[in-house]
């Protein structure tokens, strides 16, 4: 149940919310982020116990190798594991993974549509995460599944995958139609 505000005029039940959230998971990438860090293990592991036997210089870029493999695999698939949307009365917010990175603000504005998009798939995006295709535009994949696409000034577009898109869509909408209001005349 909404809350009143002091004094005596009620909301009405068709005002929007104030902030609209929805996010979208994928509890696949979980297993490659294991793999990531077991590659930084790997190469924790050969700096400790190494013996050394082959060289130095393979030794090291061994160990860089995998730290590096392991610290580009794990920061990849958590920063993508999950993305969350926000959509105030100003603007639409995209973050992604746990530490809310990469992060996308689209003053509302801008956006000139919204629509509705019943599968969005990283193939057609070329993989999991922050993607941009010239003939596409930008989008959020962090899951096959349904979200919504914005077409926005200058002819951009940006799509996100998110649950509950045609509650999105309908906010959006609703947010590019409302207007201030003008105060009521005694």
């Amino acid at each position: 149940m909404r809350a009143q505000p002091p004094g005596d005029t009620p909301i009405p039940l068709s005002a929007p919310a104030a902030v609209w959230t929805g996010r979208a998971r994928n509890r696949v990438q979980w297993p490659l982020a294991a793999v990531g860090a077991a590659c930084m293990a790997l190469g924790i592991e050969l700096a400790v116990e190494s013996p050394f036997t082959s060289g130095l210089a393979p030794l090291v870029m061994s160990i860089v190798g995998c730290i590096a493999a392991g610290v580009l695999v794990l920061f990849g698939t958590l920063a993508f594991v999950h993305v969350a949307v926000k959509v105030d009365d100003r603007h639409l917010e995209v973050r992604c993974g746990h530490l809310g990175v990469p992060r996308r603000r689209i003053p509302l504005d801008q956006v000139l549509g919204a629509e509705f998009v019943t599968v969005i798939t990283p193939r057609h995006w070329g993989g999991w995460g922050y993607r941009w295709r010239p003939d596409k535009g930008t989008c959020v994949v962090v899951r096959r599944g349904e979200g919504f696409r914005l077409r926005l000034v200058g002819d951009h577009v940006f799509t996100v995958t998110v649950d509950d898109a045609q509650d999105a869509v309908r906010v959006i909408r609703d947010r590019m139609r409302m207007r201030p209001e003008t105060p009521a005349e005694t």
